[in-house]
């Protein structure tokens, strides 16, 4: 097998154009070519009179080393294969493992299929009944503590795009996309660079996923929320859980600590237990929405409803004249704002979309950056308790019935209140108020996104639109707390204690949780009984 990359494709190439252009490549007639396989696709549309794919090719020829020597290209090559290995348990314990998000799902799948037959243990609901309170919050703004956008079954990123992109290179990946791919992802997430699922059909993928941790003798406890840990001589030994009110023990010698970014009792707990955190840089700001056929427009030029194409996204960044960075995430083409509170009487607000992503309007966080010199103390929960701060804020302004405030960038840009909507209507659920964001946020943090979003429409014609519509307030873009953890993945100064993913401060999406969540349960196993 011979690995083509950087191959240049029209939008709307056939395997024809595969066979030919492998063959141009390596120098030999189409006939030559065995088989000929797509393995990664990308949008090229920095020329938008000549937007196209860029893409890496699989090619079957007969004498493959003869054919590799004679190319001195360096696109073409070997490809290179990773056989994920996961060793079989060696454990005189079922581990537990805290949260059914990205990072605890994948960390109790490996953990079973190495026989460890793990726990599993969520706060939240079942993907199923979490879906339908999930809903009723955005029909009837009633909201669940423990059964919302954060909590449940899959995670936080369950309600999201679904998107699976990360800066990080890491083999396991590629078992993380096969896993959705076999439990009912699209099978585009294993070529396309930007791979993303979609909430409608992430729901059943990580129930799949559960079921197959079960079948593998794993065991899944829903409802179920940890309150303490059992410790001795700064050595894990169990856990004190509530389950639906009822406390219960369970003894391990290990816990996968994978609670998310928004379990801030669980975190005010672990803090009163010693368990060893400090502050984290992070992020807030609004969400921003546009007509998602305006962003085609600006991205795609003349190629924008052309069928191969999907809704355009955008990542954009900039630097502020106070040194902080302004900059676009989690992006959602085709999507709508979520009602993501899980706390009373607090706002705050996601993205989320569809696997045909669709919708009228697409939206994305618009985001400052947040140093720990920020915080209003140097207590390691002094992020969080910012967070609440302006989320409560959030809430009063929309009108105490978790309502969102929300603002015309027009009107943002020049500090006045919002009285008309224009071209954009508002996604978000159960309802809007209009506002002024000034009013809601820090001068400081005004003041940057006005000037974010002037430089960021430099880069993105339309940006600024005066129609535009902000959003408050998105502010659990990541954790503003990092559990510190060994080179081992256990806790400093704590024995048994695995802190893992976005929770635990070191992830960042769906793929970096998952792998996370991966790499602590392979160091649990090397570890064995000599814990």
């Amino acid at each position: 097998m011979l690995r083509l990359s950087n191959i240049s494709l029209p939008l709307d190439f056939t395997d024809h154009d595969l066979r030919e252009t492998a063959a141009r490549k390596l120098r030999l007639p189409p006939s030559s070519i065995l088989d000929v396989s797509l393995v990664r696709r990308s949008i090229d549309a920095r020329d938008k009179g000549d937007v196209h794919f860029v893409t890496s090719l699989d090619v079957q020829v007969a004498h493959e080393d003869t054919v590799l020597k004679k190319c001195k290209s360096s696109a073409v090559r070997s490809p290179e294969s990773f056989l994920p290995i996961i060793p079989a348990s060696s454990l005189s314990f079922r581990p537990l493992i805290v949260g059914a998000g990205p990072s605890g799902l994948f960390a109790a799948l490996i953990l079973a299929k190495a026989g460890a037959r793990p726990v599993l243990i969520e706060r939240g609901a079942d993907v199923d009944t979490r879906s339908s309170d999930v809903q009723n919050m955005v029909d009837h703004g009633i909201l669940l503590s423990n059964s919302n956008v954060q909590f449940g079954e899959g995670g936080a990123g369950t309600f999201s795009d679904g998107k699976l992109t990360t800066g990080t290179k890491n083999p396991w990946q590629s078992f993380v996309l096969e896993t959705f791919v076999r439990h009912g992802a699209p099978s585009d997430i294993l070529i396309d660079q930007k791979p993303h699922i979609g909430t409608d059909i992430l729901r059943n993928v990580v129930k799949g996923i559960r079921h197959e941790i079960l079948a593998l003798g794993g065991e899944v406890r829903f409802h179920t929320r940890l309150t303490s840990l059992i410790i001795s001589d700064r050595k894990i030994c169990g856990a004190i859980v509530d389950h639906a009110g009822i406390p219960d023990e369970i003894r391990t010698e290990a816990i996968l600590l994978c609670i998310g970014h928004s379990s801030r009792d669980t975190l005010t707990h672990l803090y009163s237990q010693n368990v060893h955190m400090v502050q984290k840089p992070f992020a807030m700001g609004v969400r921003i929405e546009h007509l998602q056929a305006r962003i085609n427009a600006s991205q795609y030029g003349a190629f924008s409803s052309h069928p191969a194409l999907s809704a355009a996204s955008y990542k954009l960044h900039c630097t502020t004249p106070d040194n902080r960075g302004v900059y676009t995430f989690c992006m959602c083409p085709g999507g709508v704002v979520m009602a993501a509170s899980s706390e009373e009487n607090r706002l705050c607000v996601n993205g989320m979309s569809y696997h045909s992503r669709n919708g009228l309007n697409a939206n994305s966080a618009l985001l400052v950056g947040i140093p720990v010199s920020d915080f209003p103390s140097d207590h390691p929960l002094s992020g969080m308790q910012l967070q609440r701060t302006l989320e409560q804020k959030a809430f009063l302004a929309g009108g105490g019935n978790y309502h969102a405030p929300v603002q015309r960038v027009e009107d943002f840009l020049a500090s006045r209140d919002t009285v008309r909507f224009g071209e954009v209507i508002p996604s978000y659920r159960p309802g809007v108020t209009q506002s002024n964001l000034h009013t809601v946020l820090p001068s400081f943090l005004c003041d940057d996104l006005s000037y974010g979003i002037k430089q960021l429409d430099k880069q993105l014609h339309g940006f600024a639109h005066p129609d535009a519509i902000l959003t408050a307030v998105e502010a659990r873009s990541s954790s503003p707390v990092r559990l510190v953890r060994n080179e081992d993945g256990q806790s400093v100064d704590l024995s048994g204690l695995y802190p893992c993913g976005e929770g635990a401060g070191y992830a960042g999406g769906i793929m970096s949780a998952s792998v996370d969540g991966i790499m602590q349960s392979l160091r649990l196993l090397q570890r064995g009984t000599s814990i």
